[in-house]
C-alpha cells in the first residue's frame, strides 16, 4: 500500500517518537522465546530513539538482559476509536546507557519529574532502543516501513547544541513560560496551559504540560547555542504577531 502524495511518514513518525511518554514494550522470554509485553514509560534522546528507565528486577529487563531484541508500540491515544490515530511498532535493540548517561537522565527526569523519587534507587538502570526501523500506520493509503536514517535526527556537527541544551531549556523554563505558552496556543493551536520545554535538538523544540506533550518543529536546522537564540527568539516574534492579529480581528 503506498502512502498519498500529501503524506510525510518521516515527519509523522518523528513526531510520535519526541511526544510520546506510554509505550507497549516486546521482549523475549529467556528460556522460552515467547513474547512478553509490558507498559513502560520512556522519553526520547536528542536524535529522538526512546530512552526507558527500567528495574533489574522487572520481567522485561532480564528479558533484555539476555536477547536485547525488543519492540516498542507507540500511539497517538486519540479520543474514540483508538485505531483512527496514528501508531508505529519500532524495532531495535536495548541497549544500557553508560557514555551519555548523564544526558540520558536529564532528558528521562524532564519527561517525568515523578521519576526523581526513584532513580538513584540501586535496581534500576537506563537504556536506550537503538532502532533498526519501524512500521508506521497512519490510516489508508498510509503505511509505510521506515528506515532509521528517515525517522531519526541527525546530530552531525550538533555537539555545540547538545552542551548548551541543559542551560536553555532551563532558561526557558525560568524566565519565559509566557513564551512557551505563546508557542503552544499560537503556533501549535493548543490549550493554555502550564507549558515547560523538556528538550530540543536540531529540528526542534519538545513541550509538556502534564501528560499533554507537542513538537514545535523549527523551520530549518539548528546546531550550536546561538543559532537555538536566535531561532526561540524569531519563534516568539512570529507568535506573538500572531496574538496582535487575533486581537484585531
Amino acid at each position: 500500500m503506498q502512502p498519498t502524495p500529501d503524506f510525510d511518514p518521516g515527519k509523522l513518525a518523528k513526531s510520535l517518537l519526541r511526544r510520546s511518554r506510554q509505550g507497549a514494550l516486546a521482549t523475549l522470554m529467556t528460556g522460552s522465546g515467547d513474547p512478553y509485553c509490558s507498559l513502560v514509560n520512556l522519553a526520547s534522546h536528542p536524535d529522538g530513539s526512546p530512552i526507558l528507565l527500567i528495574s533489574r528486577l522487572a520481567v522485561h529487563t532480564r528479558n533484555i538482559l539476555a536477547d536485547n531484541r525488543v519492540s516498542l508500540m507507540l500511539d497517538e491515544r486519540v479520543a474514540g476509536d483508538p485505531l483512527e490515530g496514528a501508531r508505529i511498532m519500532l524495532s531495535g535493540r536495548a541497549e544500557e546507557a553508560d557514555s551519555d548517561k548523564d544526558l540520558v537522565r536529564r532528558r528521562y527526569l524532564s519527561a517525568h519529574p515523578s521519576a526523581e523519587g526513584f532513580v538513584s534507587f540501586k535496581d534500576f538502570a537506563f537504556f536506550r532502543i537503538r532502532p533498526t526501523g519501524t512500521h508506521l500506520v497512519a490510516g489508508f493509503g498510509r503505511i509505510v516501513d521506515l528506515r532509521p536514517d528517515q525517522f531519526l535526527t541527525d546530530l552531525t556537527g550538533a555537539d555545540d547544541l547538545l552542551a548548551a541544551e541543559e542551560g536553555a531549556v532551563e532558561h526557558m523554563n525560568a524566565d519565559h513560560r509566557d513564551t512557551m505558552n505563546l508557542y503552544a496556543t499560537k503556533l501549535l493551536d493548543a490549550a493554555e496551559g502550564d507549558w515547560r520545554c523538556t528538550g530540543c535538538d536540531p529540528e526542534g523544540l519538545d513541550m509538556q504540560d502534564g501528560q499533554t506533550t507537542l513538537r514545535l518543529d523549527f523551520p530549518e536546522r539548528v546546531t550550536d547555542g546561538t543559532g537555538l537564540r536566535k531561532m526561540l527568539v524569531r519563534l516568539a516574534g512570529e507568535a506573538r504577531m500572531k496574538m496582535d492579529q487575533s486581537a484585531t480581528t
